[in-house]
């Protein structure tokens, strides 16, 4: 399938947007065509990974997920994409996460919106923060990830626990410093999410970055809006988010999560569901790895199931 702009079958497609603490997040929102508009229904917001934008995979699952007959909402992050937000490219988990309460305010206040039927579904770092914000964010009744990834740890420990103490000791001391050049009026310093180039994986580079090279950096999924960059210092404030820190407190609205067999990642989802409390599903799909998970067919379509049934089953039921 052809992940960016994908077209949906009989699905209306509106350019929307909303404020989230003074910032206008630009999203997509996916209407099935054929919906009853004298009444209210369910609805979704999709959340996309570290280095994405709307138009991906994100994207992608919000319009699959809207030919299933689910009202569903697929939005830029503040300081990325279309949306707006200065400096550019910042990844701040704070504001990822307040994004998604942005996005809830704006569905529940759409007149096709039951705004007690809304859930969440996160794919990679999405993952991470649909789960985080619905600790906390009570108007979410229902919650999936799809190859979840743990920012906050991935930042300070790597893929796998490939980062030790020293580095990452050193890594926010290079932090500090540029904070201070960029006070003095220096450039910010931006920094590539997955390699810019073939030429840059080595055999150390874990699966999830070389396979994020081959979405993110080729035609497979490219896009203009997604530069593959993000700003250096805000290294320090993703290595101080603990998304699963209170995940039993979703407890007792459900939680599904989807990952690939394959998927370096996948021991994060593991603990997400470890950790949490019923009632809570983990479901692997044989031989996907993590990037699998965001646009091949033979992998979306099972996880696409397995989502329209979660949701008909928590947000409809």
């Amino acid at each position: 399938m052809s992940v960016v702009n994908y077209t949906p079958t009989d699905v209306v497609v509106e350019r929307v947007t909303f404020p989230s603490k003074g910032i206008t997040v630009v999203g997509n929102l996916f209407i099935p065509h054929r919906i009853d508009r004298s009444r209210k229904h369910a609805a979704i917001v999709t959340v996309h990974p570290f280095g994405g934008v709307k138009e991906q995979t994100s994207g992608l699952y919000a319009a699959k997920l809207a030919e299933q007959g689910f009202i569903t909402l697929a939005f830029d992050a503040s300081y990325q994409g279309e949306s707006g937000g200065e400096p550019r490219l910042m990844e701040v988990p704070a504001a990822r996460v307040e994004d998604i309460r942005a996005a809830v305010d704006y569905l529940s206040n759409h007149p096709l919106v039951d705004e007690n039927h809304i859930g969440a579904l996160g794919i990679c770092a999405g993952g991470g923060y649909a789960l985080n914000a619905t600790q906390t964010e009570m108007r979410i009744k229902a919650v999936a990830a799809v190859s979840t990834f743990n920012l906050g740890a991935a930042r300070r420990e790597g893929v796998g626990g490939t980062i030790s103490y020293e580095e990452r000791m050193r890594r926010l001391q290079e932090v500090g410093r540029q904070r201070a050049r960029e006070a003095r009026g220096e450039p910010l310093k931006l920094v590539p999410v997955v390699p810019d180039t073939a030429a840059e994986i080595t055999e150390t580079t874990p699966t999830l970055y070389r396979e994020g090279y081959e979405y993110y950096r080729t035609s497979r999924a490219q896009h203009p809006n997604s530069p593959n960059r993000y700003v250096f210092t805000t290294l320090g404030l993703q290595m101080a988010f603990f998304p699963f820190e209170q995940i039993e407190t979703i407890s007792p609205r459900p939680i599904l999560l989807i990952g690939g067999s394959k998927a370096d990642t996948l021991y994060w989802s593991q603990e997400a569901y470890a950790k949490a409390r019923e009632p809570k599903e983990l479901f692997v799909i044989e031989g996907a790895t993590h990037i699998d998970m965001y646009d091949k067919e033979q992998f979306v379509t099972p996880a696409v199931t397995k989502l329209t049934d979660f949701f008909m089953r928590t947000l409809r039921g």
